[in-house]
């Protein structure tokens, strides 16, 4: 992407608000983002890297669009549904209003394009939304009509260790292997990853948890490999701690170049600092444009 577009990419600090975290977790987590963003290839030099609260824009933004968000429409947001379910506790405002921030972070630099995964076409189709009624309630043409943007037809979704669809942070340490883990790590993740009890009957269909793993497997092993344990499947030969050994090692194969590279620039913090500073300059000179011209449209003009 960041070869053919004009791209932004952020770390959601204003978003993890919702769930408390400390001064010390907080800034921890910004770093361990930042870090991972540059270990994964993304180059500050040709794309736009910056923390969502260097950019005060963003947050004026935010309030401007509540004035149009209305209850109802946020109340029936699945992701805010089921976050109600699961911390009945902390049904904060932040929470009901998490498709506007993100709105916000999105029409801030008037973006065309945005790469989502499934569980955030709905706050897309809410950000067109609200795009759309900033501009009818205006009379004004000003935001595009952000749409999802996808640069393969073939994505893969990594599953989970524990036997859901998705792999990631927020499903708990155990179901998400980290491209800063270290070999000895991956290998306990992955020999406590949830199997079954194994195949009954040639070529069964595969459930959800041995599905994921095989899904692993083709991202990380070589053909050869995927087709001897597909073979051993179904031939009910299968034993899921030779499966599991051979994937471990396959993973921390492919993941240790990422790792070493988060190690080296751990370490270094004079770079995340220019990048972050140089990062957050670039983006503000887009986000205080948008602001100006928004302000005047709305009317807040000088005396």
């Amino acid at each position: 992407m960041q070869e053919d577009y004009r791209c932004f990419f952020f770390i959601a600090d204003y978003h993890s608000l919702t769930t408390h975290p400390t001064p010390n977790n907080l800034h921890y987590n910004v770093k361990r983002v930042l870090i991972n963003y540059l270990a994964s290839g993304l180059d500050p030099e040709k794309s736009t890297i910056y923390i969502q609260s260097d950019l005060p824009e963003v947050a004026e933004l935010y309030l401007l669009l509540n004035m149009n968000a209305y209850l109802g429409e946020l109340q029936r947001v699945t992701s805010f549904k089921e976050k109600a379910r699961k911390q009945p506790d902390n049904i904060n405002a932040g929470l009901l209003t998490y498709p506007v921030l993100m709105a916000a972070d999105i029409i801030i630099h008037k973006a065309h394009k945005v790469p989502v995964g499934k569980d955030q076409e709905q706050h897309l189709e809410m950000t067109r939304t609200f795009a759309n009624r900033f501009n009818r309630l205006y009379h004004v043409d000003y935001f595009p009509e952000p749409q999802a943007y996808s640069p393969e037809k073939n994505l893969i979704r990594i599953p989970g260790l524990d036997g859901s669809g998705k792999m990631g942070k927020s499903e708990g340490e155990a179901n998400a292997i980290f491209l800063s883990d270290d070999p000895e790590t991956i290998r306990k993740k992955v020999m406590r990853a949830v199997t079954d009890a194994g195949p009954t009957q040639p070529h069964q269909k595969k459930s959800e948890p041995i599905q994921n793993l095989f899904t692993l497997l083709k991202i990380v092993s070589s053909p050869d490999t995927v087709a001897y344990f597909e073979e051993q499947y179904d031939n009910c030969k299968i034993r899921y701690g030779d499966l599991k050994k051979q994937l471990a090692e396959d993973i921390i194969q492919f993941t240790t170049p990422f790792r070493e590279k988060i190690l080296q620039l751990d370490a270094d913090n004079d770079y995340l600092h220019k990048v972050a500073t140089e990062g957050a300059a670039k983006a503000r000179a887009s986000a205080q444009k948008t602001i100006h011209e928004v302000r005047e449209i709305i009317g807040f003009l000088p005396f």
